[in-house]
This record gives structure tokens, sequence and C-alpha cells, in this order.
């Protein structure tokens, strides 16, 4: 399954000053991805990102002044602030950040006006060559070279000024330099010019900016908090997975990390097995034809792995849809066979670029808890109203509350639309019948399906896209010729829905160990209790108290090292164990533990048999 990209609205470009709320948010038409137009896309489409856009130029201007032969990227608003790319001739320290923002303070303290000019596009790139801004010049280049090929004249080009900086920009921005809000620089980062590793490697300062002073210290604050959760440190503080350079973009799960798959696996196979669900495993090394019937060898080729074998072309796939209509295929199916599940914890590889890799978050080879689901027309609505549950009760075991999203039929749609009408009648009635609310998202549907979106705020108050469901009316059924046979013995074409409720177990993961901050719920926990001997001749009774444990199916280790108890505690706090269980003379004699929570609570004492009992129901319960 891919997820789609929301476009901004085509619209006009107006002349005149631009300021947030006049507007100049509709300054913009939908960029091509690697374009010129993407480079001047400055990401502001409504007030406060207006906002982040101006305090991006005014940290241009701010560096040049401390960098007279800076040369100039790009410097775009972004979710939460913005940044701007910079040729330097040395690397930035934090000593430079404090000077860049004290030269920002004054620009702004200034106050001076956002003024938008427009200039012939040979003005503006005589200009900018003069200043020696190069990037900029490229980017003129550009959007020249795209005019002459769609043969039209190339029409003028904006700049904005504020104080005596001037740089290439479609806006929008404030009024004047005076209304940015409260702002902090956050970071500098490698960035190659225009994502091309071929390029020339730029500095990229990472700012925010905010309307007050207290929303500004509640974002540093929910950043240091997030940084502290970060699955990346805490992959490795708590021995869950690791990444090397021998296989970029794939994690080594460590056995902890593979016990919280094994457990979210185990779950859903539970959730599935309830709902009628088939398992099917289907091949990673496919043939390119299998891809140029879905269409994806023609759309999707540069982002699969692809290598030659015997003279024949094939690749790793990147997706498990095509390859559950082999199955579907696989005999004469009649009306009563459906719907029929047919799930897949699929192994699939993506090629993306080395740059945008993210620990778990952003790899090339992942699982997803994907299902392909056939269904006759007649069934869609029982079947969408019946997933959205799933999606609810699943999401209820991690205590999120998932937010809907449905996606509408685009104007480059494919398929019948009486079928598009009935198919999103359904999907809203199931919505209504489930008794869920849902945010409309008009036209933003697959060429091939309208669908379903569902997003997660974390412990920080941060989104995250989790699972889909797709209502494929075209690709699989149309393409690949998919039938049943109807009670009077007619051929139809049934209905697809694409379904990943966790989505990319990997992403998944990571999302859970930063809401939770590593400190699992008891039943996802990889370790539920550490036993901890106070000394030696407490270790037999410790070993007992296991195996009672374990025998309730409850995940148990024993600490045996040498530490001290004080020390054996603060590591398994550390590790953020759920119980602790100290053992000693008295604990041993009364064959009693009073467990200790990661959180320093002490719990009452209790015999072993009846502590076992507890906790196994606490784990089976799936509460967090």
């Amino acid at each position: 399954m891919g997820e789609q990209e929301a476009a901004n609205p085509a619209v006009q470009q107006r002349g005149g000053q631009g300021s947030a709320g006049d507007g100049t948010e509709d300054l913009f038409e939908v960029p091509e991805r690697g374009s010129a137009d993407e480079l001047l896309d400055a990401g502001a489409h409504d007030q406060l990102d207006a906002m982040r856009h101006s305090a991006a130029h005014v940290m241009a201007e701010a560096v040049l002044d401390l960098f007279p032969g800076a040369r100039l990227g790009i410097g775009p608003a972004i979710r939460d602030g913005f940044y701007y790319d910079f040729e330097l001739p040395r690397p930035l320290t934090p000593e430079d950040l404090e000077a860049i923002e004290e030269r920002m303070r004054l620009s702004i303290a200034a106050d001076h006006p956002f003024v938008r000019r427009e200039l012939p596009a040979e003005a503006g790139r005589a200009f900018f060559a003069a200043h020696g801004q190069s990037f900029k010049v490229e980017i003129i280049d550009d959007l020249a070279a795209a005019a002459k090929a769609a043969r039209r004249p190339m029409p003028p080009i904006s700049v904005y000024e504020h104080g005596s900086f001037v740089d290439l920009c479609k806006g929008p921005h404030v009024a004047s330099t005076g209304r940015i809000g409260p702002f902090k620089l956050l970071a500098v980062a490698g960035a190659y010019w225009r994502g091309d590793e071929k390029r020339p490697m730029l500095q990229r300062i990472y700012g925010t900016v905010w309307p007050s002073q207290e929303e500004l210290d509640l974002y540093l604050w929910r950043r240091a908090e997030a940084r502290k959760r970060d699955h990346r440190r805490l992959g490795v503080q708590l021995d869950l997975f690791s990444f090397h350079d021998v296989s970029p973009g794939a994690a080594f799960w460590h056995p902890k990390g593979q016990r919280i798959w094994r457990i979210l696996e185990a779950a859903m196979r539970e959730l599935q097995e309830r709902r009628g669900y088939q398992e099917i495993s289907t091949p990673q090394l496919v043939h390119k034809k299998l891809w140029q019937q879905s269409g994806h060898w023609d759309l999707y080729a540069e982002s699969m792995f692809r290598l030659e074998i015997e003279g024949q072309e094939y690749s790793l796939k990147p997706m498990n849809c095509p390859e559950s209509t082999i199955i579907y295929r696989g005999r004469l199916r009649s009306y009563r066979d459906l719907p029929l599940r047919l799930a897949e914890y699929g192994r699939l590889h993506r090629n993306e670029r080395s740059g945008t890799l993210s620990g778990l978050t952003r790899v090339r080879h992942f699982v997803q808890d994907d299902s392909h689901i056939y269904v006759r027309p007649d069934q869609l609505r029982d079947e969408i109203e019946a997933l959205l549950g799933e999606i609810r009760e699943v999401y209820g075991w991690f205590g999120l509350e998932p937010q809907f999203a449905f996606a509408t039929k685009p104007d480059k749609a494919l398929g019948d639309p009486a079928l598009w009408e009935k198919a999103e009648g359904y999907i809203r009635e199931a919505f209504d019948r489930a008794g869920i609310s849902y945010t409309l998202k008009p036209k933003d549907g697959t060429f091939y399906a309208p669908k379903i979106d569902i997003q997660v705020e974390d412990a920080l108050g941060r989104s995250w896209q989790t699972a889909t469901l797709q209502v494929d009316l075209v690709m699989l059924p149309e393409r690949f010729d998919l039938e049943y046979f109807d009670e009077h013995g007619q051929p139809q074409r049934p209905i697809a829905i694409h379904r990943a409720v966790y989505g990319s177990l990997e992403r998944f993961i990571g999302i859970l160990v930063e809401h939770f901050g590593g400190a699992f719920p008891l039943w996802l926990a990889p370790v539920q209790a550490v036993i901890i001997p106070i000394a030696d001749r407490h270790l037999p009774a410790a070993r007992s108290l296991e195996a009672v444990l374990r025998s309730r199916g409850l995940r148990v280790e024993v600490d045996d090292s040498d530490n001290r108890m004080q020390n054996k505690i603060r590591v398994a706090q550390e590790q953020k164990v759920p119980y602790m269980l100290v053992l000693g003379d008295r604990e041993v004699e009364a064959m009693t533990a009073a467990p200790r929570t990661r959180a320093g609570e002490q719990q009452p004492a209790e015999a072993w048999e009846v502590l076992a009992d507890r906790l196994a129901t606490e784990a089976a319960a799936r509460r967090v």
C-alpha cells in the first residue's frame, strides 16, 4: 500500500506586498517534485507558516551579515518551524547560532516591512549573479528552461525585500519583521543541494517561532522530552534493535525487540482468527511482468530494488498487493466465498535515499501487516464497519484514540463513476453506523480507491499516520481481471479492500517506543518482571519464583549479577521493567514477594502463586 500526499490547490499568483491574512497564502501552484518551483515553495499556507517563512528570511539576512560570502540555498517553513540552507566557509558552532539569533533580534526590533517586487527574469538573474548567489541563478535558469520547454514566455520573477536583504521568493510573508514572534534556533545539519548527494553539501540551520513565549516554551519542552524519548536512543539503551552500515535502512532486531515484535504479531493474529482472516505468504523476489501488470514498474520503478537473473528482470517486492491476486485467482470463486480475507506479514523493500533514512520510522526493509479483503459490492458497508471496529480495538490496546479521515474521489479517478458513488456512500454509512466521526478530505483519494487514513496522537501531542483502508475499485480487480460467479452463474467483479492496521511494524514500534518513552505497558513489555535476590543464598528461591511466574506465561528474568541490591534495582528501572521482585531471608522463608513498580511504588507482599495469577491476569487484559 502506498500513502498519497495532499496537494495544495492550484491558484493564480498575484502581485503586491504579501502579509499574513491578506490572501497571499493562495500564491502557490502545486510544485513538481524536484523542480525549481518546488524549491520556491515556501511551505507557507497559513498565518503561522507565513511568520515562520519570514523568520527564515531574517535568519538568512543575519547569516549574510556575519558571513558576507555565504551562498543562499532555500528557506521554507516546515512543521513547527523553518530552516535555511547555506554554503559557508567553515562549519557553524553553537556560538555562531547565538550570534545569528542576536542579529535576528535587531532586525525584528527594526520592524522592516516585507516588500514584494517583480523583476524581468534576466534582470533578476543578473542581480543574483552579481551578488555571487549561484544557487538562486540556477533556480531562475531552471524556471526559464521549463518555460521554454512548455513554449510559453518566461514570466517575471518575484523577490522579497526587508531592510537591505533581498531574496528570490514567491512568498507569502507577514507585513513586517516586527510581526515575527518569539523564536529559537535549534540545530545545524548537513543537507545536499536539491537533495542530490552529487551536489554541494550545505549547512541547514533549523529554527522555530511561535506567536507567544508560552507556546515557544511549551514547544521547547516537548522537543527536549522528544529527545529523551527518541526511539533510536532508547532502542540502544533498552537493547531492542540496532542499525549497521552493512545493511542501511534495515533494523537488526535484538532478542528484546524481537519479543515486542512477536507480541504485536500474536495479538493481531488472534484478532484475525476471530474475524475469519486466512494468512498467506508470498515470495519476496518477483518477476517484472507482475509489476508491469500492476503498473508499479512504470510508476514506481525508482523505488524498487531490481536485479537480473538469467537474463530476466526481477524486483524485491515493495508492496504485497499484486501477489494476493495470484492466490485469489488460484481457483474459481463463488459469491459464497466472499468476503475472502487474505492476511500477510509481508517483508517489503523500498529503495529510499540514504539521506531520508531515520531509525525505524523511515527504512528500506520493513514488514507490513497487510490484508487484502475481496468482497461483493453489497458486502462493502458491513466490512468497512467491521474494519473500523478492528482499528478502534487495536489502538485501544495502547491507549491511543484513532482519528479518521475519509478521502474521496479525485478528479482523475479511474473506474465507473456510479461504483465510486456507491462505494463512498457505503463508507459514509459505515461511519454513521459505527458512530465514528471523521474528517472529510475531498478529492484526496487515490486514482483507484476512496480511502480512510488513520492518525494517532502520541503522549507529546504529535500526530502519526498509521493505519489505512483503501476501497480498491480498479487496480486489483480490473488490472488482474478478478472475478467471482454470482448466484446466477454470471461473472462479476469483486471489490478489493487494502487494509493495514499497524502499517509498517518497524515504524509502529518506533512510535510506541516514543509514546511510552520505553516504559511499555505490562502486556507489551519484553521483560515483565525482574527477580532480585539480595544474596547468593537467595538465588535458588529466585529460580523457583521464576518458574512459577513463567508457568503463567510471564516474561521474567533473574538478576544473578554481582551487583548490590540497590544497583540491581537501578538497572531494572533504567531498563523500564514494570515490576521488581526483591527476595531476602524473610521473603524466601514465607514464599512471598512484594512487587516494586518501575515508578518506585512498593506494593504489599503476596504469595508467589497469588502474585503470578494477578500479574498474568493483568497482562492478559492488554491495558495501558
